[in-house]
């Protein structure tokens, strides 16, 4: 072993320069996150550079004792520190006999699409997508359009903790010039729209700002540019289409130039989030309900996974049965949803996060945030009598909240999880009443989503991503049944000490 993996180390330190520090909790469910940090933060690295190089040796040792090729695709995000780690990680994978194709500057979808136009079976993007700066992580995967799940990331962390690498060496490193333009191409091919559409592109000053006004330009849309310009220190706000701060931003950009609709875009691309041309900020799963409206009345019969977090009208819309489309609800997280849509076929997979998952002949399986915005765009195309809230009011209403997450420590937030489920679960044997009625299902295919009698439904599970839990309320009756059944699930979690507060409320 080159050099020993340490999980606490401080920096300014021979230690910090000379030990691969990779605190064991940066390997997520379904990829990989620490915080690198930043100037004029307190907090202390959970990764260091040298740890990067450890995961780098760690990732090629995986994928060669899979029997996968040697090459391997790589991108990094725009922040200011990215480059750096993606070098590191380059040199790690490097001499571990991986051969690597770097696209330099991408969006992850752009990195999944190189896996295809390069055929490379594996990928890894330096990325901390949404997350504030000081976050940095990797998105991987060795079977495209698949990225990897609790099995590989718990495999790749064993290696990497424990020091166990294949140091072959025989690596090779190609950088690939203008591929920007080869996944524009491919993207906007034989996509034009008849409608002229005026859309406000809200990129948060991230990676998207690249790459999503010129996509949408090529497809015939008017771009209204907003926050399109890079800037690492998103001086406005973190580039999240489910935070309620950029969806107001792009809203009041709507309105004030009579926009058709406002598409919104996190920080690696492969999410987007939709206002609608009246500043109707649409949660990311009725946009789902909507898309899968249109593509079902093109596909009778279609089929869709949807994660647990999303809107019960995948269920019970009348179009949608009308249509013949049946839904699964499946785990969140953008690679449980990407396989499953996989394994069952479906034609496309929503998450309320904004990750849409299209397979032929949408797209290659795989989350993107421009297909899902052209996909919108072709959609009002098909509805040109119509406005974006037209075709929002036509759905069923139901009385949803914006994704919460109240601070729990990761070290403990599982076993948070698994007391409610339990408190609940007594709960329901027991005949009590939960929000006013008794419990009608209890769905634990991802955490606990309890669902009363009338369908008012609260969801708690934890974050793949970050220390934090994630609380989603939905009723299709009343607000008010929204909030009681917010307070019934709250009460449940403040029997926990380690739950913090809220990072939003509605």
């Amino acid at each position: 072993m080159p050099f020993k993996i340490v999980g606490e180390t401080s920096p300014n330190s021979f230690d910090f320069e000379t030990r691969a520090l990779v605190k064991a909790t940066g390997f997520r469910e379904y990829d990989a996150r620490w915080w690198f940090g930043h100037p004029g933060s307190d907090r202390q690295p959970d990764l260091n550079l040298i740890g990067v190089q450890a995961l780098g040796m760690g990732l090629a040792t995986l994928i060669r004792r899979r029997g996968v090729g040697p090459e391997i695709v790589t991108g990094h995000d725009f922040r200011s520190y990215s480059l750096s780690i993606k070098l590191a990680l380059v040199s790690g994978l490097m001499a571990a006999g991986a051969r690597v194709k770097d696209i330099g500057l991408a969006l992850s979808p752009t990195a999944y699409f190189a896996q295809f136009a390069l055929d490379t079976p594996s990928v890894a993007m330096v990325t901390a997508s949404h997350n504030e700066n000081g976050w940095t992580g990797v998105k991987m995967g060795a079977q495209r359009p698949l990225t990897f799940g609790p099995e590989e990331m718990s495999a790749l962390k064993e290696i990497v903790l424990a020091g166990d690498f294949d140091l072959v060496g025989g690596g090779a490193y190609e950088f690939v010039a203008d591929f920007r333009k080869i996944y524009l191409d491919d993207l906007t091919a034989e996509k034009r729209i008849a409608r002229k559409l005026r859309v406000v592109a809200a990129c948060g000053n991230g990676t998207a700002g690249a790459f999503a006004p010129e996509a949408l330009e090529r497809i015939g849309c008017e771009v209204i540019p907003l926050d399109v310009e890079l800037d690492n220190t998103f001086p406005r706000y973190n580039p999240n289409p489910e935070d309620m701060q950029m969806l107001h931003a792009i809203r009041d950009k709507v309105l004030e130039t009579g926009a058709d609709v406002g598409l919104g875009f996190d920080g690696d691309g492969d999410r987007c989030g939709v206002v609608d041309n009246l500043g109707n900020e649409i949660f990311a799963d009725k946009v789902g309900v909507m898309l899968a409206r249109d593509i079902s009345a093109l596909h009778p019969g279609a089929k869709f996974v949807v994660d647990v977090k999303s809107t019960g009208l995948f269920q019970t819309d009348p179009v949608l049965k009308a249509n013949g489309a049946t839904a699964d609800y499946w785990k969140t997280g953008h690679s449980h949803i990407k396989r499953r849509v996989a394994e069952l076929g479906a034609i496309a997979g929503f998450e309320k996060s904004g990750h849409f998952f299209f397979n032929p002949p949408i797209g290659r399986g795989y989350d993107d945030g421009l297909v899902t915005a052209i996909a919108v765009c072709q959609m009002l195309d098909r509805n040109p009598q119509k406005s974006m809230a037209d075709l929002y009011a036509e759905l069923p209403t139901t009385y949803g909240t914006p994704t919460m997450s109240p601070h729990c420590d990761d070290e403990v937030k599982y076993g948070v999880v698994e007391r409610v489920f339990a408190d609940i679960e007594a709960m329901k044997a027991g005949g009590e009443m939960f929000a006013g009625q008794k419990i009608a299902d209890l769905v634990t295919v991802n955490g606990v989503r309890v669902v009363a009698e009338d369908g008012t439904w609260g969801l708690v599970r934890a974050s793949s991503n970050k220390p934090e839990l994630v609380v989603v309320v939905e009723s299709p009756v009343s607000s008010e049944r929204r909030r009681e059944m917010f307070e019934a699930v709250d009460a449940v979690l403040r029997r926990n000490p380690e739950v913090g507060a809220y990072n939003q409320t509605f």
